[in-house]
């Protein structure tokens, strides 16, 4: 009992009592469940969970302090598992189900939550990806790209949006000198594998799973519903933006993936377009024809905002 005493007080009298018996609450919460999805009998380090949740909660007529506290264990990792699961469906297309789940018990227990939102939870996923490859074998590379570039998508939903850079913004602008802002709610990954092409593709496959397309034909429906293969390795270079208020991935030429990073590092315009384009330019490619059409792109796109 006297272990117990050091995790909870028995009365709160006071903010660190308080403060210590939060710390009793989320780290019985917190623990991994066990067979069945139940409580462990014992956490980790080997103490008895019922005298635990003795300290914590108190019994009723219906449930005992063990049984309280499960309650809270168990809605803890089901909503926790539950995010990582619609967060990742890339990730558990390659893996399948079973296994992502284990992966990612033992990704929150390697890495606990410290968020105040479900948004936050895959920020650290592709860190853990490369620290335990066991989990991914033989595809672990291929996870990687698709646990950034899935977080990506996080990122982009919600992101910062500034006031769009126009073309009056120009007037007067001395282009060796302009800086363009960047809109921070795009993402711009440079990725080993088409995961753009695989997410896509899965897309699709969960709309005919959905029924939104119910008026296909039987034949075509069933030709869709084949396992989506596996993307090939390609060195490739992808923006992940929005636009009207919808998420939309476009491949980038590595020219133009170079002049956007060097944007989004504030370098001034010129010495952005130095960054992407090769001194010793092909002369079968018209570098200020090509640079101006994504430019144009760009700015239609509201890629750009002001600084």
């Amino acid at each position: 009992m006297a272990r117990a005493k050091s995790i909870a007080p028995i009365t709160v009298r006071s903010k660190r009592e308080l403060a210590a018996l939060q710390r009793a609450m989320l780290s019985v919460l917190m623990e991994p469940l066990g067979r069945d999805n139940h409580t462990r009998r014992r956490i980790r380090d080997g103490r008895s969970t019922a005298v635990i949740a003795a300290r914590i909660a108190k019994p009723n007529d219906r449930l005992t302090a063990f049984e309280r506290i499960e309650i809270y264990n168990r809605s803890y990792w089901f909503r926790i598992l539950d995010s990582l699961y619609e967060d990742c469906p890339g990730l558990r297309a390659v893996i399948g189900d079973r296994k992502f789940t284990q992966l990612a018990e033992a990704f929150m227990v390697k890495y606990p939550s410290h968020y105040w939102t479900l948004r936050d939870l895959p920020q650290r996923l592709p860190k853990f990806l490369r620290e335990e490859p066991r989990w991914t074998k033989p595809y672990t590379a291929l996870c990687v790209d698709l646990a950034r570039f899935e977080w990506a998508q996080v990122e982009v939903y919600d992101g910062a949006a500034y006031p769009v850079f126009t073309l009056d913004d120009l007037l007067d602008a001395n282009p060796a000198r302009l800086r363009l802002g960047f809109q921070p709610y795009i993402q711009l990954l440079e990725l080993d594998y088409a995961v753009d092409d695989f997410i896509v593709a899965l897309r699709r496959q969960d709309a005919v799973l959905r029924g939104d397309t119910s008026n296909a034909p039987t034949v075509l429906k069933a030709a869709k519903l084949r396992k989506v293969k596996l993307p090939a390795r390609e060195h490739c270079y992808v923006a992940v933006h929005r636009h009207g208020g919808k998420i939309y991935f476009k491949r980038l030429e590595p020219a133009a993936y170079k002049i956007l990073k060097a944007i989004r590092a504030g370098q001034p315009l010129a010495r952005a377009l130095s960054a992407g384009i090769p001194r010793a330019t092909n002369p079968r490619e018209d570098w200020p024809a090509k640079v101006q059409g994504w430019f144009s792109a760009w700015m239609e796109l509201g890629w750009f905002c002001r600084r």
